[in-house]
């Protein structure tokens, strides 16, 4: 069994955040994630995608940011756990006992969820011979954009991931960008910037359009559309992308007995601890009164949790507060040397 102070159920940035600020005031993490690597949505749908509203930084991506704080977390020698999901959790004298469908164990004395949006998974095509071209010619993420330079992508969806990558992909690719209705649900901006694209014959716009089937043998060749009139349309096209959103799943949190809404866990603002003392949540997972679903409102999050942790690991010691410019403790476990 994994003994820890804390378990951090999540790998996104709010998690890894988080293990850093547990890191500067002496308590130990290990953290858990149902992905393959760390990075959560960040590395999952938009690694490449810029991300501009990171305190410090004008600009940097999703595997940018992930790196980033990998990085800053390397002092404290972070365990990971991943491709291993959180199924159960009982209370055990004052600590907690945890274990994954891996059947990893771990006794802490508390837990940080920072599951982002809990297990998710993409919302599909619904033609049935899509499944058997997936991961080689039709994509529900981009994780490496350089394969479709040169290349003729279509691109179904109305929402933001749809319309940026239809835009970002039209300087190297050539575009087909088809959604099913006439006004789409990303910003005003980014969809002028599409019609502007489609107008000067940088990119092809197709509405009141879905998919009807995909042809082709080990890769896609063509794929037909149909209209809200039953025409159909075969385009040419060597990748499908679909971007029609998550399906959000809490798997197993939804019987631990938490204070859930709408999919989300109820926090107080104090510390983001949860109704059940020794667990916490942050990130886009919890919810509290003016909560922000942003990266910045996760670091925020993250850094008050681990002060909230600190009295169920340590119960007998006064956390006191102090800034790393002037804690030697904190430099020190930093591994800062004067």
């Amino acid at each position: 069994m994994n003994k820890t102070d804390v378990l951090i159920i999540g790998a996104g940035p709010s998690g890894l955040f988080c293990a850093h600020q547990l890191g500067i005031i002496g308590l130990s993490c290990e953290i858990v994630d149902n992905l393959d690597k760390a990075g959560g949505q960040c590395i999952e749908l938009y690694p490449d995608k810029p991300i501009y509203d990171i305190p410090a930084f004008p600009e940097c991506t999703g595997e940018e940011l992930t790196n980033n704080l990998l990085q800053q977390i390397k002092p404290f020698n972070v365990k990971f756990h991943l491709n291993e999901r959180v199924e159960e959790l009982k209370k055990v004298e004052d600590r907690w006992h945890v274990k994954t469908n891996g059947k990893k164990e771990f006794d802490v004395a508390s837990i940080v969820i920072a599951g982002g949006v809990g297990s998710f998974e993409p919302r599909k095509f619904p033609v049935k011979e899509s499944e058997k071209f997936e991961e080689t010619s039709l994509f529900y993420s981009i994780k490496d954009k350089t394969i479709f330079k040169d290349k003729t992508i279509s691109i179904f969806g109305g929402g933001d991931s749809a319309l940026d990558w239809a835009i970002e992909l039209s300087n190297t690719s050539k575009v087909n960008l088809i959604h099913r209705r006439e006004g789409f649900r990303g910003v005003e901006s980014s969809v002028q910037k599409v019609k502007e694209l489609h107008e000067q014959g940088k990119l092809n716009l197709y509405t009141k359009y879905q998919i009807d089937s995909l042809v082709g043998d080990k890769k896609i060749e063509e794929v037909k559309i149909k209209n809200d009139d039953g025409e159909i349309k075969d385009i040419k096209t060597e990748y499908v992308l679909g971007f029609f959103g998550l399906i959000m799943q809490l798997g197993p949190i939804l019987d631990w007995g938490l204070n859930i809404d709408k999919k989300t866990v109820q926090v107080n603002t104090e510390n983001f601890e949860t109704n059940i003392n020794g667990i916490f949540a942050i990130g886009d997972i919890c919810s509290y009164p003016g909560k922000l679903k942003l990266i910045l409102s996760g670091f925020h999050e993250g850094a008050l949790a681990a002060r909230g942790c600190f009295k169920y690991a340590k119960p007998d010691e006064k956390l006191r507060f102090e800034f790393t410019t002037t804690s030697k403790a904190a430099q020190e476990r930093l591994g800062v040397k004067k």
